[in-house]
């Protein structure tokens, strides 16, 4: 999810740059919601369960050129079935394994993806807006379909979800900075962290409101929208706030910005929170456990220097 929405920048610079050009997206059916209420896009395909009938849909469109933001195996045999002129994301693969392995993190580029996603139509004159990336709610929604009154004015949005353990903050460490927040907080998350989130409310007070489970992606992102500050972990609600400019406390475990090129973009207010350690990062996308069995990279966040961006 966070890969697909820092592509956004690309489709609007194509568009806006060359506005007589045609742009289609292809992703997977999970995630089409990214991309089907984007002005700057002219088709939306997902990937079909077959290969080759993603292929024939692509032969019959008459493309004039792929761009390739994925660099995997697939998107090398729809470049080679289909024959069509193609401009394709490099990867820094041996960069990234060499700083997962013996933590050379000097060998990483530091340029944000969205960026390097870039330099894949920089030959077409296409430049870089320094605008945010994109994200297009699907409907006009309410707040007081979401939020009770007391959480509907000023509120901070928590996303304590994220797909693996190595990402998310420990329960106690939420707890403690929900405790010093002086603002509603809204707990945001899918059905995965429901359980987390109810620990985490018994522990605190009527400040802290759940809606764990209760929204879908998209509701969730139009409560981040409304949010007064976001915190957040490395997981795809989180970087999709960045569209809409809140100020943004970011919580990193076992993996790092800097390897991943996903620090908080063009947004005014940011802060990025992780531990100096000599284990981080232990994976690019995140792990079921700490390899090493501590956990330290969450165990000992301060977490005073978050409630102090929050609150001032």
């Amino acid at each position: 999810m966070g890969d697909i929405i820092y592509t956004t920048p690309v489709v609007r610079c194509l568009k806006q740059q060359l506005p007589d050009c045609e742009i289609h997206f292809l992703t997977k059916p999970a995630f089409k919601y990214i991309y089907q209420n984007n002005p700057y896009l002219t088709k939306l395909h997902t990937l079909k369960p077959k290969l080759s009938d993603t292929i024939k849909d692509i032969k019959a469109e008459n493309f004039d050129l792929i761009i390739d933001l994925h660099n995997n195996l697939r998107t090398s045999i729809i470049k080679f079935k289909t024959g069509l002129p193609s401009s394709t994301y490099k990867k820094d693969r041996i960069a990234k394994w060499l700083a997962l392995k013996f933590k050379w993190n000097k060998l990483i580029s530091g340029k944000h993806l969205v960026d390097r996603y870039l330099e894949t139509v920089k030959f077409l004159g296409v430049k870089n807006d320094d605008k945010p990336i994109d994200y297009y709610i699907s409907k006009e929604y309410q707040l007081s379909e979401f939020l009770p009154a007391s959480h509907q004015q000023k509120f901070v949005a928590f996303v304590i979800g994220a797909t693996h353990f190595t990402k998310r903050l420990p329960n106690d460490k939420i707890i403690e900075i929900c405790n010093k927040i002086n603002l509603p907080v809204v707990l945001l998350g899918g059905n995965d962290v429901k359980d987390n989130a109810d620990i985490i409310k018994e522990a605190t007070s009527d400040n802290v409101y759940s809606n764990c489970g209760l929204t879908n992606l998209d509701q969730s992102v139009f409560l981040i929208s409304k949010a007064y500050k976001v915190i957040g972990f490395d997981t795809g609600l989180t970087h999709i706030s960045e569209a809409f400019d809140r100020p943004l406390a970011s919580i990193w475990g076992g993996t790092t910005p800097d390897l991943l090129g996903v620090h908080p973009y063009k947004i005014s207010q940011s802060l990025i929170v992780g531990e100096d350690l000599s284990c981080r990062p232990c994976s690019k996308f995140g792990l079921e456990k700490c390899p090493l069995g501590h956990f330290k990279c969450m165990k000992n966040i301060h977490t005073d220097k978050i409630v102090s961006f929050i609150n001032s």
